[in-house]
């Protein structure tokens, strides 16, 4: 069997790799901007905690490292292939650690300093970033910011603030003993090899692990063969069984019932960061029993995809009525149907939830309102018991009078679903919506047998096309008699209507003529039914404004073009504050609580390592908020919006804050 010449690959210890005297690391110009966020960062902090606590046997895999010589450059210059995001990060970690023990442990700062410093050039990095950049890495890693870069924003600085923020210098030893144990395969390439072909055999052939196949590697890390068999048979497999290829979506919704929190899936592994963060640790005991609550819900989630699986006629037909709308409110579904299930809501109680949900979702729907990132919130509320739930959806719920305001000139959405239910029918097998007035009238159409269309003002038309679609202009008929309506004028029409089988559709036949008068008077009188139907829950103000609760604001990575004008303002207990962006709010949300619950915010920030720290620990944004206690400014914009939902959930005054996203924020 021959061997490769061009390719070197070596499992590598990942310290030993860079500590070596001749490692220098190039950036190539044609490689992206650093762009791993403090997600990221604590993601990888976590993973190096994790394997400094385990044995010395176990060692922690980062992936492959993917590098060439050049020719072109100093003997033994690496250039970076694939890779860079990681060993930034790594590196910025270090520099970190090395920055908080100068003065405290010479001899370990020297260990640190040998991984970050080129042996050749001790003001050089060893890692040397794409040029444009090149100058703002080493002034972090080296420790050589400028008065002017103290106000930068960079994700380096970023990153740097974050690891320094987290990481005592106490605990430093211990994150270097887990530093010491990553490994990685070095993969040098030679001349002959074709650095691109083999990046993109490396990175774009086959498709990444996705969010529940990460759930799965992590549930089943660190357990023997037979105990990954036993949890594989007993409960992973039945999970997949139940939710098939709606397992993705099981997952995100169960974090969100679980957490009362919004799951992001677009651009990062959201549930997978969720899941890690709810379930930090699994030793086989924890596990078996939350995998026994997973495979639980999950037998629910089956429910609500098939309907029909329910034992009880009337909750399935509620259930399939609740898929009308998709599967947005599945969160909050799941809750209550599992318990029901436990006996711990009735079966009437299970009912008036559905109906509760589908009234809100139509209700919205109709007025023109999102019902995008409602879930959450309810789930918290839920949580509180039956009445806050019932609360909380009535807060948002659009009142009887602006459902009939906007059902008079709007097209009705999901008609066949609310026709069904307005007509008592059970099923639309064989009925189709029939439009009494045609979405698009010949010439002759007559709705009175005496004028034509083509005899009627543009006024006239376009005030009949207004209204096509309204409630009081469709109506259920069989599939038999809708194919000879089709197209007719309505006194030939007026026949068929009364051969239906359907009550509210006979009625029509019983109208001499149709026209606008005659939409808007039907609609009048169905609506009557529809808000009886879909009825409001008898309690407090509705949430007309579009505020946002502050636990259900966007998250968003970097900076994003806009950022400064995200809000147009923010409710703070009943106060109306100008507040336009996150890192006002940031150091606004803190000042306040530095003055009326100081404990909390100390509680937090002790907890999560900042962002309050009794010094000005390293350089860059502050801000103070007594002489002894300065506020770190230089996060990034998840971080800072993440820190305000924790430390007001911490004083008890989250459910107390509200944002009003801009036109802006809404399109970003």
């Amino acid at each position: 069997m021959g061997s490769a010449t061009n390719v070197d690959a070596t499992a590598v210890n990942t310290i030993a790799w860079l500590s070596a005297a001749e490692t220098t690391i190039m950036v190539p110009v044609y490689q992206r901007q650093y762009r791993w966020d403090i997600g990221g960062c604590e993601q990888l902090l976590g993973d190096i905690r994790a394997v400094a606590d385990a044995d010395d046997r176990h060692m922690h895999f980062i992936g492959s490292i993917l590098s060439t010589v050049d020719g072109d450059h100093v003997d033994g210059e690496l250039v970076l292939i694939d890779g860079q995001q990681r060993l930034t990060t790594l590196m910025l970690l270090i520099a970190a650690l090395h920055h908080s023990v100068l003065d405290r442990d010479p001899a370990l700062a020297r260990e640190l300093q040998q991984v970050l410093v080129s042996a050749s050039d001790p003001h050089r990095t060893k890692l040397r970033p794409h040029r444009e950049w090149a100058a703002v890495f080493e002034s972090v890693v080296l420790d050589r910011r400028a008065p002017g870069d103290l106000t930068r924003e960079s994700r380096f600085d970023d990153n740097y603030a974050f690891f320094r923020s987290q990481v005592a210098p106490d605990e430093v030893p211990a994150i270097w003993r887990g530093i010491q144990k990553l490994e990685h395969v070095s993969i040098t390439l030679g001349a002959g090899a074709n650095a691109q072909q083999i990046f993109e055999s490396l990175n774009s052939t086959g498709e990444p692990l996705r969010d529940h196949e990460l759930i799965h590697n992590f549930v089943l890390m660190g357990l023997s063969h037979a105990e990954q068999s036993a949890i594989e048979d007993e409960f992973w497999l039945p999970i997949e069984r139940a939710t098939g290829e709606q397992i993705g979506g099981f997952w995100r919704h169960f974090l969100i019932m679980m957490t009362g929190r919004e799951v992001t899936v677009a651009g990062e592994r959201g549930v997978y960061d969720a899941f890690r963060h709810r379930f930090p640790r699994l030793d086989l005991a924890t596990l078996r029993t939350a995998a026994a609550e997973w495979r639980a819900y999950a037998e629910v989630y089956r429910i609500l995809l098939d309907p029909p699986a329910a034992a009880d006629d009337e909750v399935s037909r509620q259930l399939a009525y609740v898929n009308t709308f998709g599967r947005g409110m599945y969160p909050l579904v799941m809750r209550a149907y599992r318990d029901y299930e436990e006996g711990d809501l009735d079966r009437a109680g299970l009912i008036e939830v559905l109906e509760h949900v589908q009234a809100l979702l139509l209700r919205r729907e109709i007025v023109g309102l999102s019902n995008e990132r409602l879930v959450a919130r309810l789930c918290r509320a839920r949580a509180e018991g039956p009445d806050a739930l019932t609360h909380a959806i009535s807060r948002i719920m659009p009142s009887d009078e602006r459902v009939r305001v906007a059902l008079k000139y709007s097209d009705l959405p999901h008609a066949a679903y609310v026709l069904s239910r307005l007509s008592g029918v059970r099923g639309l097998t064989g009925l189709d919506v029939e439009y009494v007035f045609p979405l698009a009238p010949s010439d002759d159409w007559s709705g009175d047998g005496v004028r034509a269309w083509s005899e009627l003002s543009d006024d006239e038309q376009n005030s009949h096309r207004a209204l096509a679609q309204s409630l009081g202009n469709l109506a259920l008929l069989e599939e038999d008699l809708a194919i000879r309506a089709f197209g007719a004028s309505y006194p030939e029409k007026r026949a068929l209507y009364a051969r239906s089988g359907i009550p509210a559709t006979r009625e029509l036949a019983a109208s001499p003529a149709w026209g606008t008068g005659s939409i808007a008077a039907r609609t009048a009188a169905l609506t009557v039914d529809l808000l009886a139907v879909w009825r409001r829950p008898a309690t407090i103000l509705i949430d007309d404004d579009g505020l946002t609760p502050v636990l259900d604001a966007k998250r968003r990575r970097g900076w994003p073009p806009g950022w400064d004008r995200e809000f147009e303002y923010v409710e703070y207990r009943g106060e109306h504050w100008e507040v336009h962006d996150v890192k006002y709010l940031f150091n606004r949300v803190f000042h306040r609580l530095w003055a009326d619950s100081r404990a909390d915010a100390v509680a937090f920030s002790g907890r999560n390592g900042g962002p309050i720290f009794p010094a000005r620990a390293w350089n860059g944004q502050w801000d103070a908020l007594d002489d002894d206690h300065f506020l770190y400014m230089g996060w990034d914009s998840k971080y800072m919006l993440t820190a305000v939902q924790g430390v007001l959930e911490e004083a008890g005054l989250a459910r107390e804050v509200f944002l009003k996203y801009s036109y802006i924020g809404a399109a970003m």
